[in-house]
């Protein structure tokens, strides 16, 4: 497990993206995504509530694991258009995991499958979110975006993490805000 460099204040690091109706198309249309790592080089997120249409028993009969069926529906995530194949596990509590990173508050991203053998026996985090592949941004690219009005942030929120369902996650970010983002314009920013 390690705990990263001290962030920037401008970091948007353990912060949550909210797309504005300027994103109405591809991917990230109505998306939120928890950001991980936003540094000089770029940044990197998971996208929290686009269901990948997989549960946890379909990635772990794939990876030859064992699922028991109090856990198999657990919905996996598409996390973003990057390394698919790869997956990502945002939880709560440290645990002893062989690739662990601290993200902030008490989040943790786990990128090892010892992780997903020990919760498809009961075994792992209760809250988590599961996702495969990744969202990223090169160096300048999502400042350029949030200038474009295409995102809006927030600092990460562990209820909308873990708790909220994926179809009721844009509106309770939005809300966190203080804004109806399904009220939004698509000039949002816009003179």
């Amino acid at each position: 497990m390690t705990h990263p460099m001290p962030t920037t204040a401008d970091s948007l690091r353990h912060h949550l993206l909210v797309a504005t109706p300027a994103l109405n198309t591809g991917f990230f249309a109505q998306t939120v995504t928890y950001i991980f790592e936003h540094n000089n080089a770029g940044a990197m997120g998971i996208v929290i509530n686009r269901p990948a249409n997989l549960t946890l028993k379909a990635v772990l009969s794939h990876l030859k694991l064992d699922c028991q069926e109090a856990f198999a529906q657990q919905p996996i995530f598409a996390g973003g258009p990057v390394q698919t194949e790869h997956g990502f596990v945002l939880h709560q509590g440290a645990g002893h995991w062989e690739r662990s990173e601290w993200i902030g508050d008490d989040i943790w991203l786990t990128t090892s499958k010892d992780i997903l053998a020990a919760m498809g026996v009961g075994r792992g985090p209760t809250a988590t979110c599961i996702a495969l592949g990744y969202a990223g941004w090169g160096a300048g690219q999502l400042e350029q975006e949030l200038i474009d009005t295409s995102w809006l942030t927030t600092r990460a929120d562990t209820n909308i993490l873990f708790d909220v369902p994926a179809g009721q996650c844009l509106a309770a970010a939005g809300n966190k805000m203080g804004i109806d983002i399904h009220l939004l314009s698509q000039t949002v920013g816009h003179a």
